[in-house]
């Protein structure tokens, strides 16, 4: 019975797979995947990131319809970058805990406490709250955005962990929002000791969105993106990671003949995961639901994220 149950689930993919074909080319759309996705979606997806990357091919493309494939937030960034566009999302529910911590009226209020600060807004966060920023960075590129500002103070939300880890990195204090994704901070030290001892010969790679005991434990500590390209270059064969599970899709197919232990079973974000192909077909057959920026927050979150995007 399973493996009847399998064969039918291959065989509607491959129907799907052929009507997405189809409703790209008489929509002249693009699908984004964020690497925390499920493998159906990932193996479609015209461009595969982390939300730095997929911001930029959101700001480039020339495409009339852009899908993301990922949580709200990630496709208001991509509206704001591109207005002229119609932006898909396949749930409308993918949210993002995280990016719900931090709101506009306690953000002000920290801002009129600090009124010289600058504002760094990791991009997991709500346009209105980019509309109060300075600046964004992703995970990829927070280093190198708080070195880039020439600022005495500086208020960093809405992720403590990786503010943390940007803090340690930079010399540079900040002040720091009391959010944190929770998917990443479900990782501890006892976890990674467990699976260290169990791959004794393996590194571990982790996020800097993981709380900062377990961030110091790393043997390489990046975004999603640098984890990847560091697994893909390394002559180790045997990894620990310390990230969402989507990743394994990229982590895989880049290094077939390396294992991948993650570092617990519950690195899994299931705002990620409620995306699948059959939704993706859907929402291009529907054209809806569809991503809605108001045009006056999109204005000032777009200088924020333009500003990020110029960062070198």
């Amino acid at each position: 019975m399973e493996a009847l149950a399998l064969e039918r689930k291959q065989e509607q993919n491959r129907e799907l797979r052929v009507r997405l074909e189809q409703l790209k080319k008489e929509r002249n759309a693009i699908i984004l995947a964020h690497y925390y996705q499920r493998d159906e979606i990932q193996e479609v997806a015209d461009f595969r990131g982390d939300s730095f990357l997929l911001a930029q091919k959101a700001a480039e493309t020339d495409a009339d319809v852009i899908v993301f494939c990922g949580v709200h937030f990630m496709g208001e960034s991509a509206k704001i970058l591109a207005p002229g566009k119609t932006v898909l999302i396949p749930d409308e529910r993918a949210g993002c805990p995280m990016a719900d911590m931090v709101n506009v009226d306690g953000l002000r209020k920290l801002k009129a406490q600090h009124p010289n600060a600058k504002v760094v807004t990791y991009i997991n966060s709500s346009a209105e709250i980019k509309a109060e920023t300075d600046i964004c960075c992703t995970s990829a590129n927070a280093v190198k955005v708080i070195e880039s500002l020439d600022a005495e103070e500086i208020i960093w939300v809405p992720d403590k962990n990786l503010g943390q880890y940007v803090q340690n990195q930079t010399g540079k204090k900040l002040i720091i929002w009391e959010g944190y994704c929770n998917t990443h901070d479900m990782l501890t030290v006892k976890d990674v000791m467990e699976m260290r001892a169990k791959y004794p010969e393996a590194e571990f790679v982790v996020h800097p969105e993981c709380r900062p005991e377990v961030v110091a434990m790393g043997d390489y500590v990046g975004s999603t993106t640098s984890i990847i390209d560091y697994c893909r270059k390394s002559d180790r064969r045997q990894f620990i990671v310390g990230t969402e599970d989507g990743t394994g899709y990229q982590l895989r197919l880049d290094s077939p003949d390396k294992e991948f232990h993650f570092a617990t079973k519950f690195l899994v974000c299931p705002n990620m995961k409620v995306n699948n192909l059959k939704k993706l077909v859907k929402c291009l057959e529907t054209m809806k639901p569809q991503i809605y920026v108001p045009p006056a927050v999109a204005d000032r979150a777009r200088t924020s994220l333009e500003r990020m995007l110029q960062v070198r």
